[in-house]
């Protein structure tokens, strides 16, 4: 385990080298003090561009870079705004697909005006949007899915600025929990009307999102969503509040020079069609996975484990992108940043969930807030049973959970039990760990 996430501080992102060109291209837009915050940000616009391709998960499933959900949080005023700015130079090729799409429409509604009551009215015509705007209603949202699916299955992307956006697009809040749940899993979810003027469909939802929000307006929007899945499916992105410095962050020009060298980029994304194995990404993957089971033994944490899951495989998406980014190749740098995304993207949820999940009692403050308590670093290098006994029952946790972590961390290699003394002693292994 390269990150520490029981910290305050956000672990840190490793160098961009080889293979994360386009990551470091968009970042010369933004100001620095957002570099970090951005980067899990990019790859849901970016995926949204990746379509007609599938990629196999180590556990034999193929997948699609679709379902990415991000958001962005931050207190009022960090400067979430680039967020938008980024992605509108993204999706420009988007922009103008949509505007021509949107003239038929316009058209379509002109004559269904000229009309006369008694004469038959033309029939709507099929418009497929790309990029919808982000006030979208549930019913515009299933036609559109529609419309993209018999046009080849393509992936819509929202962006909203502001998190509460997301109520409109699932048809209320009551609805978002079901709505982001079957995003992320590419399900069929539609509606029956019984009324022609109703929108009647069942198609795959094939949609990439990104959202951003205050750290209040985040609890409160997820606070009843935390343990049924929507939570863990959602990527976090936090940026904690800075010092005041009284600088004013700079931003990039967005120059033709730019624009040109993220057009070479997206056109790679664009002629990425098939089926892929990523061997090396899997082979990450596989080891990430059992860095999350240590990760969570060491802080006996269910909640963290569970989370652990869906933030792995939307690391893993996010290196599929990179893959096809590279021209289809791979590079340690790339892995370097898979990693990073899983550490963050868990680090983001404790430090804004904390006392939500369960971690902490007390209201959240920047002083309170912390991640997964590491047992093990608060004990001495030679312990004994009573010692982690006591040790639970000051963090909260059950007495009869004693034993079993001890022989999880047995097991892990993270401790040695002498069973002549009864004393457990921590290993080299886990001691030179970092």
């Amino acid at each position: 385990m390269r990150y520490d996430i029981s910290k305050p501080s956000a672990p840190a992102m490793p160098a961009l080298g080889k293979g994360t060109e386009c990551i470091r291209l968009l970042l010369t837009q933004a100001s620095k003090d957002m570099y970090e915050p951005l980067v899990p940000m990019f790859f849901p616009v970016l995926g949204a561009h990746l379509s007609g391709a599938e990629f196999q998960y180590p556990d034999l499933s193929w997948k699609e870079p679709t379902g990415m959900m991000a958001n962005l949080v931050g207190d009022s005023g960090c400067n979430k705004g680039q967020l938008t700015n980024l992605v509108e130079a993204i999706c420009r090729d988007f922009r103008q697909h949509d505007e021509a799409e949107l003239r038929k429409l316009v058209e379509w509604s002109k004559q269904v005006k000229t009309k006369s009551a008694n004469k038959e009215k033309p029939a709507r015509p099929e418009v497929a949007i790309w990029f919808p705007p982000s006030d979208t209603t549930r019913p515009a949202f299933i036609q559109n899915a529609m419309a993209l699916e018999n046009l080849g299955g393509r992936t819509q992307y929202l962006n909203m600025p502001e998190v509460e956006m997301a109520d409109g697009m699932c048809g209320g809040h009551k609805q978002v929990s079901q709505m982001l749940r079957n995003i992320y899993d590419r399900q069929r979810a539609g509606a029956l009307r019984a009324t022609a003027d109703g929108v009647t469909g069942n198609p795959i939802l094939r949609a990439n999102l990104t959202l951003s929000a205050t750290p209040v307006s985040a609890r409160k929007f997820y606070k009843n969503d935390l343990f049924n899945g929507t939570f863990g499916r959602m990527v976090f992105s936090y940026k904690a509040r800075a010092s005041r410095d009284g600088r004013i962050p700079r931003q990039g020009r967005y120059n033709d020079e730019f624009y040109r060298k993220l057009d070479e980029f997206l056109a790679r994304l664009d002629i990425c069609k098939g089926r892929f194995i990523v061997r090396p990404l899997n082979k990450l993957t596989d080891k990430l996975a059992a860095d999350m089971a240590s990760l969570a033994d060491l802080a006996d944490d269910d909640v963290l484990w569970d989370c652990s899951k869906r933030a792995l495989m939307s690391a893993w998406k996010a290196g599929c992108i990179m893959w096809a980014l590279n021209g289809q190749t791979w590079t340690r740098s790339m892995g370097d940043v898979v990693e990073w995304l899983v550490y963050r993207d868990l680090w983001s949820k404790m430090q804004l969930f904390a006392d939500l999940l369960g971690k902490d009692a007390d209201p959240m403050g920047d002083a309170e807030r912390r991640g997964p308590k590491i047992m093990l670093d608060s004990l001495p290098t030679t312990f004994n049973e009573a010692q982690l006994e006591a040790l639970r029952l000051e963090l909260g946790k059950s007495k009869e959970g004693t034993g079993s972590q001890l022989r999880k961390w047995v097991y892990r290699k993270f401790i040695t039990h002498n069973t002549q003394t009864g004393l457990y002693t921590k290993t080299e292994e886990y001691l030179n760990r970092k």
